[in-house]
């Protein structure tokens, strides 16, 4: 079974939405694991900044198959299709990799070429898979988080709030009385 890595991020409620997706991956891959939180600024846009985070877990599924798992993620926790490519986000699931997947084709690239280059893909990804190899330059992840500009691209951990309980819209909402 291939071994896939999908980096998760949200700037709109997001530890709700992190929460929800988090439980969600759980859900669908039992093995799912997942790196700490990451608080960052929006790239691309001016937005309130991100949370983020790397799920790592094994699958059957083709990478069709799990992107279709991931889009059905990224609606329950509200993310509409339509939206722009660089606007705030409920949620954001992108696939990092996929096994030694190397693709190109519409829709999807493998590996994920903004990885090596974006902080808070790599350096997630560094927590739970320090001696992964990456499929095209042979170098694990630790090494090129170690190449990396960490303090260009500054991460801050974040602690999730256990009262922030994630919203399911499949669920009727308490009344609170």
């Amino acid at each position: 079974m291939p071994q896939v890595f999908v980096a998760a991020g949200s700037n709109v409620a997001p530890e709700e939405h992190m929460a929800l997706a988090t439980r969600e991956l759980k859900r669908v891959f039992p093995d799912a694991r997942f790196s700490a939180w990451y608080r960052n600024r929006a790239v691309g846009f001016e937005g309130a900044d991100f949370i983020n985070l790397v799920a790592g877990f094994t699958t059957m599924l083709t990478v069709e198959e799990l992107l279709s798992e991931l889009r059905a993620i990224e609606a329950l926790c509200g993310r509409g299709r339509d939206a722009p490519r660089w606007a705030p986000r409920s949620m954001d699931l992108d696939v990092l990799l996929y096994g030694e997947l190397v693709c190109q084709q519409p829709g999807l690239t493998l590996p994920r070429p903004d990885l090596l280059v974006r902080a808070y893909m790599l350096g997630p990804l560094n927590d739970i898979a320090p001696a992964l190899k990456h499929p095209q330059t042979g170098l694990t992840i630790a090494e090129h988080w170690r190449r990396f500009d960490q303090h260009a691209h500054a991460l801050e951990r974040v602690t999730p709030d256990p009262t922030s309980r994630p919203t399911d819209p499949r669920q009727p909402r308490e009344s609170g009385r």
